[in-house]
């Protein structure tokens, strides 16, 4: 499975959907995830690709982790996994 359809695997469980139903531009909140939820799912995607995500939920504004789209956190995910490899 690529990054991409794991990503949205795991984005799509989080909302309670079909990963049909998630686009790469979807935004969370457009996808019905809340805060709670965006934590949960960097802590799903941590264990799945085996990577830190550098996500302050308090601060996720600051993060060196782009949360705004499915497609920027697949891209952010891509980018960990290269830099630990």
């Amino acid at each position: 499975m690529s990054t991409r359809d794991q990503v949205i695997a795991i984005l799509a469980d989080q909302a309670f959907l079909d990963p049909s139903d998630v686009s790469i531009d979807s935004t969370l909140e457009q996808l019905g995830i809340d805060s709670m939820g965006v934590v949960e799912s960097i802590f799903v995607i941590e264990e799945a690709f085996n990577i830190s995500v550098p996500f302050n939920a308090n601060q996720p504004g600051a993060a060196d982790f782009d949360i705004t789209s499915v497609a920027s956190i697949i891209a952010g995910v891509e980018r960990l996994r290269a830099e630990q490899a």
